[in-house]
């Protein structure tokens, strides 16, 4: 495990990341907060952003009017898929502010999405009471995994499908390769530590499901980091507000342009990884 620095990813801190780069995420990566999934390597970014979800849904195998929950749906776009395309009752649960109000007015009044703003581990569910859970990049942002996937657990109904896509860091890091990219990337992006695979294994392990899987999805992913760099650098080019935004004096997410840098280099050295896991109660 990779630890960055607590009181920057506080659960405060993580709303604030968001809220204040709201208008960068949503310019450069649209209503999807994650990465694309390119798997022949031509794909658009919206075309492999798309085969991600696909690829959670497939995992998520949901029935027709499934009871799912979306942990840190960030603007509701995969729960608008899920209720839309599969028929599924989500509810989604974010800390941003921003998020929420979004995600709800994209929702377009659609009994079948419901969104809350709130810490997912105090979110007062009822145990058994959904079909599935899924968590799309969201784990790294819980300081406590392990309660992180006990509350996972809780809510769901016997047979019941928990599947997270996560940001991790190779197997046993180098010192340099942690002390000059993966704690700056922790850190920087309010992640409260980063997990390798075997690592969350054991978590969900511990926490009662069965047979854990992984996919290691890094080769297909780590286009987007160049991608989204180049979204970012055209963004702040042509939009006057978004430049005047990075100076504002209370804005303190601005080194998360940095971190953008850190996450293309992991990628490239294998220091940052990424992928599927898929498991049942």
């Amino acid at each position: 495990m990779v630890v960055g620095s607590p009181p920057l990813a506080s659960v405060a801190a993580v709303a604030e990341h968001y809220d204040q780069l709201d208008p960068f995420y949503r310019r450069v990566w649209g209503d999807h907060l994650h990465h694309g999934l390119w798997l022949t390597g031509r794909e658009s970014k919206d075309e492999a952003v798309l085969a991600l979800c696909r690829l959670v849904l497939s995992k998520a195998a949901l029935e027709p009017n499934a009871s799912v929950c979306d942990v840190g749906c960030g603007y509701g776009a995969l729960a608008r898929i899920m209720a839309r395309e599969c028929g599924a009752r989500v509810t989604g649960f974010t800390v941003s502010e921003a998020q929420w109000r979004y995600a709800r007015d994209r929702s377009g009044g659609d009994p079948r999405q419901t969104f809350v703003l709130a810490d997912w581990l105090e979110n007062g569910l009822p145990d058994g009471s959904f079909d599935c859970v899924v968590a799309v990049e969201s784990s790294e942002h819980f300081a406590d995994k392990g309660k992180f996937c006990a509350e996972a657990y809780r809510v769901l109904r016997p047979g019941g499908r928990f599947v997270v896509t996560a940001w991790l860091s190779r197997q046993n890091p180098g010192t340099m390769e942690s002390r000059c990219l993966l704690r700056p990337i922790c850190t920087e992006g309010r992640l409260p530590s980063l997990l390798s695979a075997s690592e969350y294994l054991d978590l969900f392990c511990r926490a009662g499901f069965h047979a854990p899987q992984f996919e290691d999805l890094s080769a297909g992913v780590r286009k987007t980091w160049g991608v989204s760099l180049r979204g970012l650098a055209a963004a702040i080019l042509t939009d006057p507000a978004l430049l005047a935004r990075l100076f504002e004096r209370n804005f303190r997410n601005r080194v998360f342009a940095v971190t953008m840098v850190r996450l293309w280099l992991a990628y490239r050295l294998g220091t940052v990884r990424y992928g599927i896991f898929w498991q049942k109660k």
